[in-house]
This record gives C-alpha cells, sequence and structure tokens, in this order.
C-alpha cells in the first residue's frame, strides 16, 4: 500500500495524532490515508465522553479493550484518527470532539468542510 502525501487540512506537514495509544490506518501514529483505506481513517480528533458513547451507540465500541488486536480502548482525552465520516455523523447529531487540524488529513476535506473541521478546532 503506497500512502498518500502526509499533508494537513491547512496544507502543511501532517502532524503526528497519537504514538500512545498508536492510532492510524497504518499504525504509524499520524492519520495517514491511501487508496485501500475505505474507511478514510483521517480526523484526528480528542476523544470525549459523550462521543465514545455515541461512537458504541452507533455500533463503533472504541472504549473496550482488545488486547487480541493490541488496541487499549479509549478513554476520554485521548487522540484517534477517526473515520472522516463518522465524524461528521457525530458533528450532525451535535456530539462531535474536538480537532487537531495540524494533525488531520487533506483527505479528510472529501468527506468533511474544512469550516465544519475549524469550528471544532482544539
Amino acid at each position: 500500500m503506497q500512502k498518500d502525501q502526509s499533508i494537513n487540512v491547512l496544507g502543511g506537514p501532517l502532524s503526528p495524532c497519537s504514538m500512545a495509544p498508536l492510532t492510524g490506518f497504518f499504525r504509524d501514529g499520524h492519520c495517514n490515508t491511501c487508496a485501500q483505506d475505505a474507511g478514510s481513517h483521517t480526523v484526528c480528533a480528542v476523544m470525549t465522553a459523550e462521543f465514545l458513547a455515541y461512537s458504541a451507540y452507533v455500533g463503533n465500541d472504541l472504549s473496550t479493550p482488545r488486547p487480541e488486536f493490541h488496541f487499549p480502548g479509549l478513554k476520554p482525552g485521548d487522540p484517534w484518527c477517526l473515520c472522516a465520516a463518522r465524524f461528521l455523523q457525530a458533528h450532525d447529531e451535535g456530539c462531535a470532539p474536538k480537532v487537531s487540524l495540524e494533525a488531520t488529513h487533506m483527505r479528510a476535506l472529501e468527506i468533511v468542510p474544512l469550516e465544519v473541521l475549524q469550528g471544532h478546532a482544539a
């Protein structure tokens, strides 16, 4: 798999999102993406209790540890590369978390308008 250029939504170099817990489609700590990343794991968001509850409610439990996948489970305050569509869905439902614009990949803009991301800037 070939990574897309590591450029953020502001046009600069993509900053790391989280090394602990290790995030990203490539599990490289960045919200890098490629053609095979069907979920577009491109939005670097800081988890909140409200968002984690919402995510579990819509079928993606990010809080429960899954040791078989080396996934510690997320807690409020943890940064994580979210699927852009899930972020937009949470925005539409009024429970989107804060976003690190410098660590959010420019491909997120194919799904989420920049103004929406800026409105949730950390």
